[in-house]
C-alpha cells in the first residue's frame, strides 16, 4: 500500500504544475460539451429509453400517477443527470488515456525517471484496443450485475466497476512508451494487486464532487508514477545497467 499512496502523493504534486493544468481541463471540458450537445439533440430519444427502462421495472406508472407533477418531473430530471455524469466521466477517462497520456508520461518521466530507457512496447493501436476492451467489460459488468441492485448489493457495483476501468484503462498507457512487450506482460501479472488497489483509490475520487473534475488526470498521473517506478525496480533487479538510457 505504501507504493500506491506514494504514487498518489506524487500525482497530486504534479497535478497543479502549469504543464499539467491544461491537460487536466480539456478532456473533461470536451466530454461535457459532447454529451451536452448529444443530450440536447437527442433529448426525446434518451427520454424514451429512460421511460422504457422505468416501465420495465414498474416505476414509470408510479411516476405518471405522482402528484404534484413537478415532483415526477424532478425525479426524471435527476435520473437524466445520474446518467449524464457517468457518461461524461467515462468519456473524459477514455480521452485522457488515448490522447493526454503521452504528455503526462513525458512530464513524469523527465522529472522523476530521466534515466529510464524507452523500449516502446506499446502504441496508439494497442491503446485503442485496450480502451475498447476496458469499456466493453465495464459496460458488461454494469448490465450483468443489475439484478444485484434489487437485493441491495448493487451499492458495490460502481466502486468495483470504477476500479476495473481505471486499472485496465491506464496501466497499459502508463508504461507502453518505456517498457518492452515482455516487461509489460510481466508487470501486468506481477503487480496485479497494486494496479487494482490504485484503480480502487482513484475510482473513489471520481465519486467526490468537484475533486472528480480532476479525477481522470489524477488517475493517469498516479498510474504513470506507479508503473514507471515498478518498471525501474524490475529492471534494476534484473540488470542494473538496463536503467541507463
Amino acid at each position: 500500500m505504501t507504493r500506491i499512496f506514494d504514487a498518489l502523493a506524487r500525482a497530486l504534486r504534479d497535478l497543479f504544475s502549469l504543464r499539467v493544468l491544461w491537460v487536466a481541463v480539456w478532456p473533461m471540458l470536451v466530454a461535457m460539451l459532447l454529451w451536452l450537445a448529444l443530450g440536447v439533440a437527442f433529448w426525446r430519444t434518451f427520454s424514451g429509453w429512460l421511460e422504457y427502462g422505468l416501465d420495465r421495472i414498474g416505476i414509470q406508472v408510479w411516476l405518471a400517477e405522482l402528484e404534484p407533477a413537478w415532483i415526477a418531473n424532478g425525479i426524471q430530471a435527476l435520473l437524466h443527470l445520474m446518467l449524464f455524469v457517468p457518461l461524461v466521466m467515462l468519456t473524459a477517462l477514455v480521452l485522457t488515456a488515448l490522447f493526454a497520456m503521452p504528455t503526462l508520461v513525458r512530464v513524469v518521466a523527465e522529472r522523476d525517471y530521466p534515466q529510464l530507457k524507452r523500449e516502446n512496447g506499446g502504441g496508439f493501436i494497442g491503446s485503442v484496443w485496450n480502451a475498447a476492451i476496458a469499456i466493453a467489460v465495464f459496460a458488461a459488468l454494469w448490465l450483468l450485475t443489475l439484478p444485484l441492485w434489487l437485493i441491495g448489493a448493487g451499492v458495490l457495483i460502481p466502486f468495483v466497476a470504477a476500479a476495473y476501468l481505471n486499472q485496465r484503462l491506464f496501466r497499459y498507457d502508463a508504461i507502453a512508451e518505456h517498457a518492452a512487450p515482455a516487461e509489460m506482460a510481466a508487470l501486468f501479472e506481477r503487480e496485479r494487486g497494486g494496479w487494482w488497489g490504485l484503480g480502487l483509490l482513484t475510482g473513489l475520487i471520481q465519486f467526490v464532487p468537484v475533486l472528480n473534475l480532476l479525477g481522470p488526470v489524477l488517475a493517469a498521473l498516479a498510474f504513470i508514477h506507479y508503473g514507471l517506478a515498478r518498471l525501474n525496480r524490475q529492471r534494476t533487479f534484473n540488470d542494473p545497467k538496463q536503467t541507463a538510457a
